[in-house]
């Protein structure tokens, strides 16, 4: 951590420039001598990748940010803010510390929030904008697992982002993750009452309930409908057979919730699908990942259109709906479309059809944008329709 880059010349320079080429920045002379190039183009880079996912950090002066892959990894204040909901009681570690955004919200819950990090520069980098923040935090700069394994005290929750890029190269099950999470979970149970493990949406939830046990609630967040992350609640006294899936779809200061339990949704029989109504539903990414196709048209009084095609229906709006809703102008069928349609510029969704949005735009001679929506889509007949609709 290069101290000189809070010089206040510095970070001038770096706020007046975060439009610039930062390779153009990298391979220049740097105008400070205690400051190289790279130094300063990392610094620009990091900080406006912060701009819309950590509006917090880039507001406020003199903050140091690290390289683009520990910005990359961080949570976003949005997620990171739901996520500080989860936990309980007052004393709180976070293993896998990281720029330290998770933490900092644990913060604003508990009073006593231990974050740990092995990488010695990031661990320096989150204190000090620890301290620009507000915030009183105990900054461990050590294997999380380790100081767990050595220290004498005990949490209420243990928060833990297992690394999914081992030597540059990115991995995708629990088991290659490090810190490894499964082999250590006696440890884990005998130091807190719950454990919060934040994956990857790639993630197959039900091999992944079965390979943690005991896993208390799955909450599968997405942000302005992107699947970012899953957590597993553990709770060491949890008895219940099966844990409860949670839908969060965050829209900035909105979060809105949908709770299933998998079960339900394997039972619950859909004994006839309906042509498309008045009203178009496409459900978000969250419940699309968490598997929660049928049960959202008994809970949301809706319609399917085929059995795998994620698309929804009904003849008055449900303006509670979670995820995009339209309201349908005209429908084609495919073949009808091919022959009739005019559009030239329209946003393409493809649902359980065989061609890709891109095949489409190519085969149809439209470009992308504008206020039109096309859902290309199979029918309850088999049919291939498309749908133009208008967003709600």
């Amino acid at each position: 951590m290069n101290k000189a880059i809070l010089n206040t010349d510095i970070q001038n320079f770096i706020s007046r420039n975060l439009n610039t080429d930062t390779t153009r920045i990298s391979l220049g002379k740097s105008p400070f001598p205690a400051v190289s190039s790279k130094e300063i183009a990392e610094q620009i880079d990091s900080k406006r990748r912060s701009e819309n996912k950590l509006p917090l950090w880039f507001k406020t002066k003199r903050i140091y940010y690290p390289n683009k892959i520990a910005i990359e990894q961080a949570s976003s204040e949005a997620t990171a803010r739901y996520k500080s909901n989860l936990i309980c009681g007052d004393k709180v570690i976070d293993l896998t510390g990281g720029f330290g955004i998770d933490t900092y919200f644990f913060s604003k819950k508990a009073a006593h929030v231990t974050h740990c990090e092995v990488n010695k520069e990031l661990s320096e980098i989150s204190r000090h904008n620890s301290a620009l923040l507000g915030t009183d935090i105990n900054y461990v700069n050590a294997d999380g697992l380790e100081y767990l394994n050595i220290s004498n005290d005990t949490f209420d929750t243990i928060y833990i982002d297992p690394s999914r890029r081992i030597n540059s190269r990115k991995v995708f099950l629990l088991k290659d993750c490090e810190p490894d999470v499964l082999n250590n979970m006696d440890l884990l149970f005998k130091k807190s009452v719950r454990i919060i493990i934040k994956t990857a949406p790639m993630l197959d939830l039900q091999s992944t309930i079965k390979e943690l046990k005991q896993v208390s609630e799955v909450h599968v967040i997405s942000l302005k409908n992107d699947c970012k992350e899953i957590l597993w609640l553990i709770d060491r006294e949890n008895q219940a057979s099966e844990p409860l899936i949670i839908c969060a779809a965050l829209h900035n200061d909105l979060v809105e919730n949908y709770a299933f339990k998998m079960s339900d949704e394997k039972a619950f029989i859909i004994n006839k699908y309906s042509e498309p109504l008045t009203f178009i539903y496409e459900p978000d990414v969250a419940l699309l990942k968490a598997g929660c196709f049928k049960l959202i048209t008994r809970d949301f009084g809706l319609k399917k259109i085929h059995k795998h095609t994620h698309l929804y229906t009904s003849k008055e709006l449900n303006i509670n709906f979670i995820g995009r809703k339209f309201k349908t102008k005209k429908i084609w069928n495919y073949r009808t479309f091919i022959k009739e349609q005019t559009i030239r510029k329209s946003n393409i969704i493809c649902r359980n059809f065989p061609l890709t949005p891109d095949a489409l735009k190519k085969k149809h001679t439209i470009s992308d944008g504008g206020e039109e929506y096309l859902l290309f889509c199979t029918g309850s007949k088999n049919e291939l329709l498309v749908l133009n609709c208008e967003r709600i």
